[in-house]
């Protein structure tokens, strides 16, 4: 591994900017970016994102290397949840095993909005179609999730609320307004983006460094009741998404040639869902416990992945 590549990423303003958020709350400061104005910036963010790859996805011819890598992104997102449910199961309920496995399962879109940002930084190119992955990926964990449950609960009731769970998985809004970006960025022509171009690129890495300066003072505060429960959570919460992420960078080698996009394999097969997955886990699994899951990949996995996890996977990946 190139330490450098490390050093690098925690001497990024962004990342910082996370570190500051959490001394904030850890100082009992009264720091908070409004409500509002945090789910203004995620939106932005994720139209930026999807806005970009449709643009690099509609100058990419659709290849077999191409649709080979949607199916793996896809296989991946089904297989984790699979694993990951029977270790957690052997220490905590099927109702939270099926949670934090669904959560591993999907992908994290804020953990990927900073691998970008990392990978611009070490000017490397994003391939539009990685960006279809990551919104894929989002729903496949989440429906591996309730089948498990329904097959180790031992409860007939556990299936009644899955239709509403598969529509809310494809219908939440980061995953509809990255889709919906992706698909009008594909159909935008060179000179029509470029009359955005300075909202969707110039102002990205400022709005990206004030957001995680919000995630960082709601890491603080959810690691604060996380501790509470021991050990074992933790030590998944460190150690699977490392793990993941260096099989499946690995493993996608198989898959595809491009450095940057072997990278974003390990990012999304390491990141977890913080909002998607716990949305739909509320409604269709309302005695897993969201103060368990939601610390485990918001407090824990998500400052994991951004320090050592992004240089890690990068070098995995043959950079």
């Amino acid at each position: 591994m190139n330490f450098d590549l490390l050093v690098t990423n925690i001497t990024n303003p962004a990342f910082l900017f996370f570190v500051l958020g959490v001394l904030a709350f850890r100082l009992k400061s009264d720091l908070e970016i409004p409500p509002n104005s945090s789910k203004f910036i995620s939106l932005y963010l994720l139209f930026s994102i999807g806005f970009k790859g449709g643009q690099e996805l509609s100058h990419e011819t659709i290849t077999g290397e191409v649709l080979l890598s949607i199916l793996f992104g896809i296989l991946v997102s089904l297989l984790i949840p699979v694993y990951t449910f029977f270790i957690l199961k052997r220490r905590l309920n099927v109702h939270d095993a099926a949670a934090i496995a669904a959560a591993y399962g999907s992908v994290s879109a804020v953990t990927f909005v900073t691998a970008v940002a990392y990978l611009d930084y070490q000017q490397m190119q994003l391939h539009g179609h990685m960006v279809a992955i990551m919104a894929l990926m989002e729903s496949p964990a989440i429906i591996a999730g309730l089948i498990l449950l329904s097959l180790y609960s031992g409860s007939k009731k556990s299936g009644i609320a899955t239709a509403s769970v598969l529509k809310h998985s494809f219908t939440n809004g980061s995953v509809l307004l990255i889709l919906g970006s992706l698909a009008i960025g594909f159909l935008a022509n060179a000179k029509q983006a470029e009359g955005i171009k300075p909202f969707t690129n110039d102002i990205f890495k400022g709005f990206l460094a004030i957001f995680l300066l919000d995630m960082g003072v709601t890491s603080g505060r959810k690691l604060s009741s996380f501790v509470t429960y021991g050990i074992f959570p933790f030590l998944f919460a460190v150690f699977i998404p490392l793990i993941n992420g260096i099989v499946f960078t690995f493993l996608s080698s198989f898959i595809t040639s491009e450095i940057s996009s072997r990278f974003i394999f390990g990012v999304l097969a390491a990141s977890a869902s913080y909002i998607a997955v716990p949305a739909a886990m509320k409604m269709a699994v309302p005695k897993a416990d969201p103060g368990l899951y939601v610390p485990m990949a918001l407090a824990v996995t998500f400052p994991v992945n951004i320090t050592i996890g992004l240089p890690l996977y990068l070098a995995v990946a043959g950079y």
